[in-house]
């Protein structure tokens, strides 16, 4: 599954697209140069049981370690992977 990404000034989003129709999508805001706040993971039933809401986090993931970024996680559904998966929990505002 290729997990894209875009910014536009300080709203992006990680998400999968098949035919120009977004399928999945992680949103966020840049509250500060180095924070990210994830604001909504939302997943069609196209897509869901394939676990593509927690590669949307995994790719948040990377991305933030990589730009030295931390992450507030708004969402329901990414604040409970963040804190499921003990290897990403560096990431996130303390």
């Amino acid at each position: 599954m290729l997990i894209q990404h875009k910014q536009d000034g300080n709203r992006g989003m990680f998400y999968v697209e098949q035919d120009g129709t977004t399928l999945a999508e992680m949103t966020y805001t840049m509250s500060l140069p180095a924070v990210m706040v994830i604001e909504h993971t939302e997943v069609s039933d196209a897509l869901e049981g394939k676990g593509v809401g927690k590669q949307l986090v995994h790719a948040a993931v990377e991305y933030v370690r990589e730009h030295n970024i931390k992450i507030v996680p708004l969402c329901p559904f990414a604040k409970a992977i963040l804190h499921k998966v003990t290897e990403w929990q560096d990431v996130l505002v303390k």
